[in-house]
């Protein structure tokens, strides 16, 4: 018998409660003059205090975190930026913003995130920074990548727009880079809509990303004297009062996708013709979102096994594809000439797909989401 959700089982939901609607009217009925950047202040210090570091700072999305981030450590034109070839393109992209030329590297096939060794043999004289990206809650190797980053003198980016929660050594994602990024996108951990948050320990690149932001204002300046011309990213009051709402149960929020995982984990991780997110000693995963991976012996890709789901009425996700053999990036073959023939990335890239991770998952959903997945792949199994 065919197993199949009654209803369509959604990959992600957020987790929205009557305190969101309380402070977003409050925020839309009072964030005006003199008081209307408190919502966003109350965010940024409790995001800040949360992951341990100095400065928060709202944005509209996680672009412009990794925007902000780039142009504040003074990244141009000539320039390269070391990135993982198995990202979303919003990772990479910023990087043509400020004229410089992204350097793709494999990934670690276990963590799914960049690999050290890879990013130094492609450090070249042009390198001015590294990008890492904690993809679906995982961790990259932080330390190894700081020491790389600090040998050379290039500045370190931390992609956290999927992980947080996640920690490594008991510090959390946010906390590595010397800034980070983070997406308050309705499919993520945490939803204000859309928005995004950078995060940074100096007192240098505040300043500047708080110029940068506002059109290059000034932080403080009130006679509209812009110094540059720069950019417009802000996020509103109503935004950040959502944000603000759901920071106040942020620790059951992560247990609550830990919890997720777990019920996929004990159904799924016995069996050995597929990978399940990792979480090596050291790291806690906040799974944003539970990612499988088929071994190679599976016959369908990620379209065919998402599509064979969608028949069951589950919805999924596909695993993020190698930027270098997507569209975007065919005028951009230089941007491949450190990745080997068969990346290491590859075979997550072509057959991995995201199973429903939202908020609305219970144990039962769980439970039928992989009874299905099994199903589908012992169909396609090879005789």
């Amino acid at each position: 018998m065919t197993v199949r959700a009654p209803e369509l089982i959604p990959v992600a939901a957020p987790w929205i409660t009557a305190r969101e609607g309380d402070l977003c009217r409050e925020a839309a009925l009072t964030a005006w003059g003199p008081d209307h950047y408190r919502f966003n202040r109350e965010f940024e210090q409790s995001f800040a205090r949360y992951l341990g570091v100095t400065h928060a700072v709202s944005l509209p999305h996680a672009t412009a975190a990794l925007h902000l981030g780039l142009a504040a450590l003074g990244v141009g034109p000539g320039d390269e930026v070391i990135v993982p070839a198995v990202t979303w393109i919003a990772s990479v992209a910023p990087v043509t913003y400020v004229g410089a030329a992204p350097v793709l590297v494999d990934i670690d096939p276990v963590t799914w995130c960049i690999d050290p060794a890879a990013v130094e043999a492609a450090i070249t004289p042009r390198t001015r920074a590294i990008i890492g990206v904690d993809l679906y809650g995982s961790m990259c190797d932080w330390p190894a990548l700081r020491a790389i980053a600090d040998r050379h003198g290039l500045g370190l980016i931390e992609d956290a727009a999927e992980a947080l929660g996640s920690s490594l050594n008991g510090r959390r994602a946010g906390a590595f880079g010397d800034v980070a990024a983070f997406s308050f996108h309705g499919s993520k951990t945490l939803a204000t809509g859309e928005g995004g948050m950078v995060t940074t320990d100096r007192d240098d690149l505040l300043a500047r990303i708080q110029a940068l932001r506002d059109h290059g204002r000034p932080p403080g300046d009130r006679f509209f004297l812009n110094t540059e011309i720069a950019f417009k990213y802000k996020m509103s009051a109503v935004q950040a009062a959502l944000g603000l709402a759901q920071m106040e149960r942020i620790d059951a929020m992560i247990a609550r996708k830990r919890q997720i995982f777990a019920w996929y984990r004990d159904r799924l991780g016995h069996r050995r013709d597929i990978r399940i997110n990792a979480e090596p000693p050291g790291v806690e995963n906040s799974f944003w979102m539970v990612s499988v991976v088929p071994d190679a012996g599976c016959p369908l890709d990620k379209f065919a096994l998402m599509a064979a789901l969608r028949e069951r009425n589950i919805d999924s996700r596909p695993f993020f594809s190698l930027l270098s053999e997507i569209p975007a990036f065919d005028s951009r073959p230089e941007a491949a000439r450190f990745l080997p023939p068969v990346p290491r990335g590859r075979l997550a890239a072509t057959k991995g797909i995201n199973l429903p991770s939202g908020y609305n998952m219970d144990e039962e959903k769980a439970d039928l989401v992989s009874r299905a997945l099994i199903e589908v792949l012992d169909a396609a199994a090879p005789a």
